[in-house]
């Protein structure tokens, strides 16, 4: 049983050396914002391999569609530009690593 714990001690240890998060981190951060990374990507129509330019292209794009002055809400205004930014932000954080 104590082999055990220190096994995991270890694994531990060396998830937050080389991941620099500790596993149970690691965890909750990929199931949270991956739903919603995920979500943002299906509004603005685009694959998880999207770059800058992508994003900000589908951005601009279902804006124009979903604009107020065109029959839209400002909601759909609202959901589209924070699905825009949780996408920039998780591409900062992967050019980060």
């Amino acid at each position: 049983m104590i082999k055990i714990l220190w096994l995991l001690a270890l694994a531990s240890l060396a998830c937050r050396l080389i991941a620099g998060r500790w596993p149970w981190k690691l965890l909750s951060v990929r199931t949270v914002g991956g739903a919603k990374a995920d979500k943002a990507r299906r509004l603005l129509g685009l694959t998880p391999e999207a770059t800058r330019q992508d994003i900000i292209e589908a951005h601009r794009n279902l804006v124009a569609q979903v604009h107020p002055d065109r029959g839209g809400s400002s909601a759909l205004v609202h959901e589209a530009n924070d699905a825009r930014d949780l996408l920039l932000g998780h591409l900062e954080i992967r050019s980060d690593k």
